[in-house]
This record gives structure tokens, C-alpha cells and sequence, in this order.
């Protein structure tokens, strides 16, 4: 390979390391648009045009390695997990027609924008109630005194998990991320698949909860349902749960934290939002956009295939990038510039495309318009602490500061 053009763009690519994928994407854009990583053992796939293709065809490439492990789980970790019926395990992303279609068409008749709408008045309260908390400081720090604990309490309304729960179930949640998009050591999955155990086992007893006493929630909703005679069995039910408790906070954690970090960093921005909330809702577009929450989704080909030019065997495992996708220039003009006023911002693919388009992208965009709104009106003079370095958790696909701190007077 030293003698190929594109070995250094190759070499370049760090798929754990997401403080900034930005200059790497464009440059394989440009250069290599498909190649493949000997880290991961993935064909990795960075133009908008592609990876559109690639999750509108479902049927050549499969969903079904979506939530695998980069890394081979170790053995004892693995073993743990099958004992407790957790290998194989997922909610719908990981699904394929039949059972995707099924599932998705029942879970769709409770999880939708009816029943978001039913919360808003509850979202405000809580987003208020959380600022005024730090609002006399003149200073904070905005993922752990807001984003991180808002949307777990907003999709824990939604599943009827109670308060008193919420620091556990994100813990758990923590060691599901880690342990399938992170580089653990064996030692560190075991752990993990622990905690994972007891996430599950959590999941499971939500919804015999709810056969002993309905409850007007989702895991209620499908209980419901299946009692009507709509066909999903008391596992995907968990499974569904399992699911949600995870994407359902975590995703919109790192919307919301991104958020705040590109409009602040970028203050003539933030200063528009102020002076004109009504910019809000296409702002998030643009952050979702610009500096998505999932940089990264997976795929599996069934069949022999071809992408940008790049024969893709079958069996061949590809990471779409998303992150890169969303800075296309044959698709966003400028795409590397922020602007939330621009007019195809919507057009992202950070909530997926076809038959997986995420099923709660309303809700994070309601969320994080309450937020934003509730923030600008409430201390408008927000601004980033001087100095600061921005971390982001390593992993391949989850893309979020750890940490940011603001300060006003």
C-alpha cells in the first residue's frame, strides 16, 4: 500500500477519536471517499450521496450489525451475557423486515408526536426549574447542571421509570455505550457486561410491572396493545425499553451539550437566537447538521455490491459516516460553515434515512428547542468560558463534550 495516493489519508484515520473528525472527512471525501480500515475491518463510506443510498437499500445492506460491538467481546463477558439472553438483543435498529416493520408499526401507535406534544408543558417546567437552579451563579457547567439529567427525566416521564432511578439507569446506559462502540480492555468489558445485565433485568421487570398494574407510558402503551392482540411478545417490549432508556436520553445529552458549545463558540449565532427565538428550530437543524450527536451508523452487505466505484463484497461490514455526510458540498453549500439560517439544513441524515429513520427525532428536537428557548430568554448574555479544551468521550459513533463551561455576569 505505500505506493497508493490515498495511504495517508488512510493512515490519517483515528476512528476513536472524535475531538475533531471534521478535517479527516473532508479530506477522504475528496480523496477517498470509500476505503476500508484495517482497525475496524469496515468499509468506511463519507459522501451524502452514498451513504443516502446505502440506508435506503435496506435489503442488500442489512441494519443487523447496527448495535454489534467494534471489539470482540471477551470471552467471559460474552458468556455472562448469554446466560442472560442479552447476545442478539436489540429494539429496532438492529431489526429487519418482517419483524422491523411489525414492531415499529405498534411501537409507532404509542411513541409519537401526540404524546410528545402532551409533555411540552412539563419539559418547560423541568428546563426552567433546572436553570433557575444555577441562574443567580454567573457560571456553570451546561452538560452537568442540564443537558445530561433533562432528557433521561423527559424519556424516563415517557417510561414511567420513577426519579429515584435516574443516576442508576444512566449509569448503565454509560457501560451500553462503552461497551459497544468503545475499546475496552477484557478486565473493562466484564464490568460493563455487569452493568448491562442489570439494565436489562431493570427493562424486563418494567414490563412485568405493567401487566400487574397498566400505567399510561410507553412500555404501558405496548402491553396495552399486546393485550389488544397486536403481535410483540413481552421481550421486545424490554427490548424496546432497553432501547429507548439508552438512545432516548443519551442522543439528545450530546444535542443539547453541542448546541450550546457551536452557538456559543459561534456568538453572532447565539446573538440571533436571542433577539429571535423563532430561528430556534432551524438552528437545532443545523447543529444536527454541522456537529451531529451519532457521527457514525453501521451496515452490512448481503450481496456483492458497489459504492462510489468501490466494490463492496458480500459479508463486508460499512461505517456510514454521517458527520461527514452532512458537510457534503455536492449537498450543502459551504457545508463546512455554520449558518442557521440555511435553507436545506433539514436535509442532515443524523437521524438516519428509509425504514430506520429514528423513531424519536421529534422529541430531541422538542427538547432542545425548550432548552434553547428557556436559556436565551433567561440569561441571554450567556457566554463560553475563556480557554477552556473541549473533551469528547472515545468511541466511534457518539459525538458530545464531555464538559462546557459558561459564564455570564
Amino acid at each position: 500500500m505505500s505506493g497508493c495516493p490515498y495511504h495517508q489519508t488512510r493512515e490519517e484515520f483515528k476512528p476513536f477519536d472524535l475531538t475533531n473528525p471534521f478535517p479527516f472527512y473532508k479530506q477522504a471525501r475528496e480523496e477517498e471517499p470509500v476505503f476500508f480500515s484495517e482497525e475496524l475491518g469496515y468499509y468506511v463510506v463519507t459522501r451524502y450521496e452514498d451513504i443516502k443510498a446505502v440506508f435506503s437499500n435496506w435489503k442488500t445492506y442489512t441494519s443487523e450489525n447496527a448495535q454489534s460491538p467494534f471489539k470482540p467481546i471477551a470471552p467471559k463477558a460474552k458468556a455472562l451475557m448469554e446466560a442472560h439472553g442479552m447476545i442478539g438483543l436489540s429494539g429496532l435498529s438492529g431489526r429487519i423486515p418482517p419483524d422491523h416493520t411489525r414492531i415499529r408499526r405498534i411501537v409507532s401507535m404509542a411513541f409519537n408526536v401526540s404524546r410528545f406534544k402532551k409533555l411540552e408543558p412539563r419539559i418547560r417546567e423541568l428546563a426552567i426549574n433546572m436553570i433557575g437552579q444555577f441562574q443567580a451563579d454567573g457560571h456553570a457547567e451546561m452538560v452537568r447542571q442540564l443537558a445530561y439529567d433533562l432528557p433521561a427525566f423527559v424519556i424516563f416521564m415517557l417510561l414511567g421509570v420513577p426519579n429515584e432511578d435516574v443516576q442508576q439507569v444512566k449509569s448503565w446506559a454509560e457501560s451500553r455505550l462503552l461497551m459497544t462502540w468503545g475499546d475496552l480492555t477484557e478486565d473493562e468489558q466484564l464490568v460493563h457486561a455487569e452493568n448491562m445485565i442489570k439494565y436489562w433485568n431493570y427493562c424486563q421487570n418494567l414490563v412485568k410491572l405493567r401487566h400487574e398494574n397498566p400505567t399510561d407510558d410507553l412500555p404501558g402503551d405496548l402491553v396495552r396493545l399486546q393485550a389488544e392482540g397486536h403481535e410483540i411478545s413481552d421481550r421486545e417490549i424490554a427490548a424496546m425499553c432497553y432501547s429507548q432508556l439508552f438512545a432516548g436520553h443519551e442522543t439528545t445529552t450530546s444535542l443539547i451539550g453541542n448546541a450550546i458549545r457551536e452557538l456559543l463558540l459561534k456568538r453572532e449565532s447565539w446573538e440571533a437566537i436571542c433577539a429571535n427565538p423563532a430561528l430556534i428550530p432551524n438552528a437545532i437543524e443545523e447543529v444536527l447538521r454541522y456537529s451531529p450527536s451519532i457521527v457514525s451508523w453501521r451496515r452490512r452487505a448481503l450481496e456483492d455490491s458497489t459504492i462510489g466505484g468501490v466494490h463492496i463484497p458480500a459479508g463486508s461490514n460499512l461505517l456510514l459516516v454521517m458527520g461527514s455526510a452532512n458537510r457534503d458540498e455536492a449537498q450543502f453549500e459551504q457545508g463546512e460553515t455554520f449558518d442557521i439560517e440555511r435553507t436545506n439544513a433539514k436535509e442532515h441524515l443524523s437521524f438516519g434515512y428509509g425504514i430506520h429513520f429514528c423513531l424519536g427525532s421529534p422529541l430531541a428536537k422538542l427538547e432542545s428547542k425548550i432548552v434553547l428557548e428557556e436559556l436565551t430568554r433567561l440569561i441571554p448574555n450567556l457566554r463560553i468560558k475563556p480557554d477552556q479544551v473541549f473533551k469528547f468521550a472515545p468511541n466511534t459513533s457518539f459525538r458530545a463534550p464531555v464538559a462546557v463551561e459558561v459564564e455570564w455576569e
